[in-house]
């Protein structure tokens, strides 16, 4: 059976670059009836915190990817580490080093003066006919993977194609420190071993980690994993992703008005295609996902093309949904009664012109409470004689007994023959007065849904 996991660290927000691989994971493991594993990776006691695992589990909910297994956290596997360890240790697949960081430190300046890569000399590794160095009294050791010295380490990444590392590049590296608690590569093989974990689909970044991985996966006798390492994400500008020069975190795009799912319609085309195709739903994209469609090259994140994808997910969205999420944005605003007009209606009536919720939320507010309009839009709409004019659409308005789109709309232009303008004339006027800003839709329909008690009263009362 597929078996894909997501094994973020909590040391701070959940990034999207780590949403998509879990997207890629989660859609693999769905697409091929498999199963996702959640997996918290938080061993760096000193930078992990139980705000950053919940903003990780916040974030995969917001999002929608559900899990089969987990939250699963290392912190509670130390027990399983130290046994495979000891198991290593036993086979002669590991050992004690007992460099203090002083040495280390030295022998790393030594080789960097010869211009020479820098690498643990293995003087602690045992080997035959070598006489090992006098164990030290007030070193506490740590414990290294004996590393194989000759051959190569070859997989078929599933995105990046054959890869290969000689193992001459490869270090004994430190499976367990001093105070005994494991590092990141050991735990992550015994996890995905003991989790069964099929495919390892990860950022690109990880590469360099998988030679290691795979020699202590072999040395424990485990089957393999396949391997897959997605391509970088970059901004505009061609640069890594950061905190302080974009938007990357998860919570960040829920408080710009990002749907959920138009995130992942995004992330899931930054490094994989379908044909042309760009607005697609969830299901859509699990039932066309294939790895082997991934793009092996970064990708850069457009800010613009983005905004339009969320602005189609809004259109497609349910009204009746879309109204739970506009609800608070406007309680935050001081608007509590949001019952007249129907908040459904409204946003069925200007969806059409937001690209994220919180334009959605503008766009509603002037149906509840009227704008104070911009001296600008006053200055050029509302001339002498006016008011006095909108007064006497304002009769003609009171004349209507059915109040609907196409009887408000009727008498606009029996209306300007009579006084002699043109539409733009009454339409603009009309909006400054009643709504309090000229960026409204088509005007008869803002006033059918505003209702016609509340029309005339903002007629009545405007004081400009």
């Amino acid at each position: 059976m597929i078996k894909t996991r997501f094994a973020p660290s909590p040391t701070g927000f959940l990034h999207i670059g780590g949403v998509r691989t879990a997207l890629f994971s989660w859609a693999y493991a769905r697409k091929n009836k498999g199963q996702f594993v959640l997996r918290i990776e938080d061993t760096d006691l000193e930078r992990s915190t139980p705000e950053s695992v919940q903003a990780i589990l916040d974030g995969m909910h917001w999002v929608g990817l559900d899990y089969d297994e987990g939250p699963f956290y290392q912190t509670q596997r130390f027990d399983r580490y130290a046994a495979v360890v000891q198991q290593l240790l036993d086979a002669g697949h590991a050992y004690y080093c007992y460099c203090s960081k002083e040495e280390l430190e030295e022998l790393r300046q030594e080789q960097e003066a010869r211009g020479e890569h820098t690498h643990y000399d293995r003087r602690w590794r045992p080997e035959a006919g070598k006489t090992l160095p006098q164990i030290p009294e007030d070193v506490q050791p740590v414990v290294r993977f004996k590393n194989p010295l000759d051959g190569s380490v070859k997989w078929h990444d599933l995105v990046k194609g054959d890869i290969e590392f000689a193992n001459t590049e490869l270090d004994d590296i430190i499976i367990a420190r001093a105070d005994g608690s494991p590092t990141y590569n050991f735990c992550v093989v015994v996890d995905d071993w003991d989790m069964g974990i099929t495919q390892v689909i990860r950022g690109d970044d990880h590469v360099n980690n998988t030679p290691k991985q795979i020699n202590i996966l072999k040395a424990l006798g485990a089957p393999l994993p396949e391997y897959a390492h997605l391509p970088m994400i970059l901004n505009e500008n061609g640069q890594k992703m950061s905190k302080r020069r974009d938007a990357v975190s998860v919570v960040d795009y829920e408080t710009q008005g990002i749907l959920p799912e138009a995130l992942l319609n995004y992330l899931a085309r930054l490094g994989w295609g379908h044909g042309d195709d760009e607005f697609f739903s969830i299901e859509q994209f699990i039932q066309w996902f294939d790895l082997k469609d991934v793009s092996p090259s970064a990708s850069r994140f457009n800010h613009e093309k983005f905004l339009w994808l969320n602005a189609q997910h809004i259109k497609a969205a349910d009204n009746k949904r879309l109204a739970s999420l506009v609800a608070p944005k406007l309680q935050a605003k001081g608007i509590e009664h949001i019952d007249q007009p129907v908040l459904e209606e409204v946003i069925a009536l200007v969806k059409e012109r937001v690209q994220d919720l919180n334009q959605l939320a503008l766009e509603c507010d002037y149906f509840y409470q009227k704008r104070v309009p911009l001296e600008a839009d006053v200055q050029k709409h509302i001339q002498e004689g006016t008011k006095e004019r909108m007064q006497r659409f304002a009769q003609e308005l009171l004349q209507i007994s059915d109040w609907q789109t196409e009887h408000i709309h009727a008498l606009f232009k029996p209306f300007c023959e009579k006084e002699g303008i043109k539409m733009g004339q009454l339409g603009m006027p009309l909006r400054v007065l009643v709504c309090g800003t000229t960026q409204t839709p088509s005007v008869d329909a803002v006033l059918a849904l505003l209702g016609k008690d509340e029309v005339l009263k903002r007629l009545n009362e405007a004081t400009i």
